[in-house]
């Protein structure tokens, strides 16, 4: 086939010359193509994607096109059974469009994918029993994808993740009973969601903790007699409403001692 190079308009559009287009006496002539809108021969990804929307059947047959993006882009149209020739492909943009399409139960040959993003799709689409095999892996924002979705039992496996955004998520998903085992995280912003997960009897362990917004959290779901002597707290905004809890539990008291009429 001889090959003729690709044209662009005023608009700067690629125009493909459809003269070294093998389908020229097929989609052309039934109207199924269009030189500049609709055309799997130009390097445009919205022409390419127009031209297997109105031709889905011809997507397996660039499967394996030089071309990355007209790969990535019949991986969308491609029978799902034609994709697995497609798990190895040279270009990771190419793989992302596999994992979103693949079958779940082909996702597992991905979950070492030297691309994160592909690792990503892999978390995300995994059966929630299986998604626990990616709990190590190197970059946070596939591991964050796991805490989102693995099963709260399992979720202790990362309860000490290096990241404190997973380690957020852990505390927003675990269990009340097991808030307790991140009440001593180096991360304020986990402590502080850990502040108000707990239950008001159990809080009181965070009463002393070195960040205030922590305290001020704890200061107004603790018990009140826990706020007996605390009204000194350093930072301004905790003392005042201690001294705020405080004096509602005096005037209430006061009322009660008032004689009937």
């Amino acid at each position: 086939m001889v090959e003729y190079p690709t044209q662009h308009n005023a608009l700067n559009v690629p125009i493909a010359d459809c003269r070294g287009c093998p389908l020229r006496g097929k989609t052309l002539l039934r109207g199924r193509c269009m030189p500049a809108d609709t055309c799997v021969t130009a390097e445009s990804g919205r022409q390419i994607d127009r031209f297997f929307r109105v031709n889905p059947e011809l997507a397996e047959h660039y499967l394996h096109d030089k071309f990355w993006e007209r790969r990535a882009i019949a991986v969308r149209y491609a029978p799902q059974k034609a994709l697995l020739d497609m798990l190895s492909d040279d270009d990771e943009v190419v793989r992302r469009a596999v994992a979103y399409r693949l079958p779940h139960v082909y996702l597992k040959q991905l979950i070492a994918d030297s691309d994160r993003e592909v690792r990503m799709t892999v978390a995300d689409r995994l059966a929630a029993e299986d998604v626990e095999q990616l709990v190590n892996d190197q970059d946070y924002l596939v591991r964050l994808t796991v805490a989102k979705r693995l099963p709260v039992g399992r979720l202790f496996r990362l309860i000490r993740d290096p990241d404190v955004n997973v380690r957020k998520i852990v505390a927003e998903r675990l269990p009340e009973v097991s808030l307790g085992l991140m009440s001593q995280d180096e991360a304020a912003e986990v402590r502080r969601v850990i502040a108000q997960r707990m239950s008001p009897e159990e809080v009181e362990v965070l009463i002393n903790d070195p960040d205030w917004v922590v305290r001020y959290l704890v200061v107004q779901r603790v018990a009140t007699d826990v706020l007996v002597g605390r009204a000194d707290d350093p930072d301004a905004d905790v003392s005042a409403a201690i001294q705020k809890r405080l004096s509602a539990i005096f005037q209430d008291m006061s009322e009660e001692d008032q004689p009937e009429h």
